[in-house]
């Protein structure tokens, strides 16, 4: 079942620009994230459709453990110029979807510490490869921590229903 709940606008409202064929793709290319895992790819090209043609799209999805085939909460969107992609930029960053600002930058932008922000807030887990204060640093390890601790519960209870759990004393 698939939940549409962005609230959409109309494609009139903003003129695109199909000029620029020889663009590189990075600046074409935009990473999308912070996205609710009820949007659908489809929802997804819904949104992004108004501001030109899109030429390709990456929606990520989960390949392994409790969640595989569950949206990752990012996604890519390559436009076929550069102006379509920077207006996308403009329009959509922030814009709320399912309650939620979408994160919308280029592909090829490195913001690290937005990166690990956004990651945190989608999945409770936060990968910073610099920090700005050790009080943030301390939350990322707090915020690790408790993913492990619910996976390994999770792990435990799905063991625990589908056989008696093996006790291990040691291995030789």
């Amino acid at each position: 079942m698939t939940i549409n709940c962005f609230i959409g606008f109309s494609t009139q409202d903003y003129g695109t620009d199909s000029n620029g064929m020889s663009d590189e793709s990075s600046e074409r290319r935009l990473y999308v994230g912070n996205i609710d895992h009820r949007i659908s790819e489809a929802t997804l090209i819904k949104m992004f459709s108004p501001f030109g043609k899109i030429e390709s799209e990456d929606f990520l999805l989960h390949t392994r453990g409790p969640k595989r085939g569950e949206p990752r909460g990012f996604a890519f969107v390559q436009y076929s110029t550069k102006e379509e992609a920077r207006l996308a930029k403009e329009k959509m960053h922030g814009k709320l979807a399912c309650g939620r600002p979408l994160v919308v930058r280029l592909a090829s932008e490195k913001s690290a510490v937005e990166t690990a922000e956004n990651s945190a807030r989608t999945s409770g887990v936060t990968n910073r490869s610099t920090s700005s204060s050790s009080s943030s640093v301390q939350m990322s390890r707090s915020a690790k921590i408790a993913a492990i601790k619910n996976k390994l519960k999770a792990l435990e209870e799905d063991g625990s229903r589908a056989k008696k759990p093996k006790q291990l004393d040691s291995i030789s």
